[in-house]
């Protein structure tokens, strides 16, 4: 890094003292961002797991591959990887780097340097670095398992992994790769460089940070000897915006360029304004319903059943959910290899209620406990309703997102309504969560496990797909895996997925090739430009 903190804060000050009365429309080389970005805990890639901290870092660091942001369909990339050559056992991926490519210090990328970064997050063993270790990589055992040679990197994996998901999970900011150099010079009592890299970078993307001040702005500037070119805003300014309606103001004001928090309201309110345009992006968060297992009531195989015709799928799409959330009935999102698009369920109350009389259902009461959002609350009542309808009683309890997550991890919660991101790009992801769960005994405490969390005891065959599916060397055979796995989720699993969440993003007209991430990544800048 080139800038001390003083420097930082200076320019963040400068940079943000425009005001609305001085200036209709943003600078041309500048690209300024409203967003919720209150949630930055570390900039430090082998730390962040939270969504504006990997949006920083998905913009200063690289990556052995990544996404095209101008062609997203195409799946991983190589980046500072070139070429990558898997064994004949499939046990190790050898992956020759670009030359000439250097980070933000004006140190080479080496490949030294990419194994090392692989090698400290896995020493570091932070939040996100399971992504890592599920190939077998260990603090002990991780300096013989992924070695450096010359211009060549390889990793050495404990099963013969498919290379679809061994690449996919390098796209993670987990594995970007540092400057070494720099970040020893910065290390305190053996800490690799973690206190310092928590609120700086050592990367070679196409920005390099130039202030972040907490809750208020993070500050971006072009890295002008990026490999893949410089890009065309030489600044890019997120500022922190909580209110969706302020963020509105401030886009029809022109003092942003982007608004990354519009409720439907206001997107619905500028949506034929002149010079704004609304641009719908699905993520990869999925709504979902749990139905606890423990429950005595949702335990019956009926009441399961009849619970995927209570929910008023495109009612709530059309109402309340517009815009924000699609229609999507299984647990891989849509962009993801071997997504199944089929969708099983409407809304059916007769349906319903013939499912529980033929079961000799007559009524019961259950509970849900919901996170005070406005959105999760709404989907609650209008389940409630339905539910009614089909003889069930459902008691809504409002908690905050903290209290309700506790509960949930304690399996305490008989109904729960909320969402479920991503971890990485590949299925295994989320198949690995909802379709997975080979103890389900309270003594397993497997709480990352959704299926564990809502005691579903995941069939031996399922179980025995979703590993086997990580193993399948052929992508389109592999995809057609996840297929089969989904649809037999559908038929019987008590965790239903019901929505995909949509991002609306409001932009000035003149911004072209923007691009949030979909449901894979985090937000990439470079590619962004401005026109007439």
């Amino acid at each position: 890094m080139t800038f001390h903190l003083t420097t930082r804060a200076v320019m963040l000050a400068t940079a943000l003292a425009f005001a609305p009365a001085a200036f209709a429309e943003t600078p041309a080389d500048t690209l300024v961002v409203a967003h919720t970005i209150d949630d930055i805990i570390s900039l430090d890639p082998a730390q962040s797991f939270e969504f504006s901290g990997n949006d920083v870092n998905n913009n200063t660091y690289d990556r052995l591959v990544d996404f095209d942001p101008l062609d997203p369909e195409a799946g991983f990339q190589p980046a500072l990887a070139e070429s990558w050559e898997v064994s004949e056992d499939g046990l190790s991926i050898t992956f020759t780097l670009r030359e000439g490519v250097p980070f933000h210090s004006g140190n080479p990328v080496r490949a030294e340097d990419a194994a090392w970064s692989l090698q400290r997050a896995v020493k570091l063993d932070k939040t996100p670095a399971f992504i890592l270790t599920q190939f077998g990589f260990t603090a002990d055992n991780v300096e013989e398992k992924i070695t450096a040679d010359g211009n060549t990197l390889t990793l050495t994996l404990d099963k013969p992994y498919a290379p679809s998901f061994v690449l996919n999970c390098l796209t993670a900011n987990v594995a970007s790769i540092v400057d070494r150099e720099t970040v020893m010079a910065n290390e305190q009592d053996g800490d690799l460089g973690n206190a310092w890299l928590s609120t700086n970078e050592a990367g070679s993307g196409a920005y390099e940070l130039a202030a972040w001040r907490p809750n208020e702005a993070v500050q971006l500037t072009a890295f002008e000897d990026y490999w893949q070119g410089a890009p065309e805003m030489k600044r890019v300014i997120i500022r922190n915006v909580a209110e969706s309606s302020a963020q509105r103001l401030l886009l029809e004001q022109g003092d942003i360029d982007v608004a990354r928090n519009l409720t439907p309201t206001d997107v619905q309110a500028i949506s034929s304004a002149d010079g704004i345009k609304i641009e719908d992006e699905p993520r990869g968060r999925i709504l979902y319903m749990g139905l606890n297992q423990k429950d005595e009531l949702l335990s019956n195989p009926a009441v399961v059943e009849a619970m995927k015709y209570l929910v008023n799928y495109e009612g709530m799409e059309q109402s309340f959910l517009k815009g924000q959330f699609i229609t999507h009935q299984t647990f891989l999102p849509r962009g993801y290899l071997g997504v199944l698009e089929e969708q099983p369920w409407t809304y059916d109350v007769e349906k319903a209620r013939q499912i529980l009389q033929d079961a000799g259902i007559e009524g019961g009461t259950i509970t849900t406990r919901v996170r005070d959002l406005r959105e999760y609350i709404d989907v609650a009542q209008t389940l409630q309703a339905s539910m009614a309808e089909a003889g069930l009683t459902l008691e809504i309890e409002q908690m905050t997102g903290a209290q309700v997550l506790d509960a949930y991890r304690a399996r305490e919660v008989p109904i729960f309504l909320g969402e479920w991101g991503p971890d990485y790009s590949d299925p295994n992801t989320n198949a690995a969560t909802f379709a997975y769960n080979p103890d389900n005994s309270e003594e397993a405490n497997a709480v990352g496990l959704l299926a564990w969390r809502n005691a579903y005891a995941v069939p031996e065959e399922m179980n025995e797909a979703t590993v086997a599916a990580t193993l399948e060397q052929d992508t389109e055979t592999r995809a057609e895996m996840y297929k089969d796995i989904q649809r037999q989720y559908q038929a019987e699993a008590p965790i239903v997925p019901l929505f995909q969440r949509v991002e609306q993003v409001g932009l000035q007209q003149n911004i072209q090739n923007w691009w949030s991430g979909g449901a894979v990544t985090s937000v990439i800048y470079r590619q962004v430009t401005k026109g007439e």
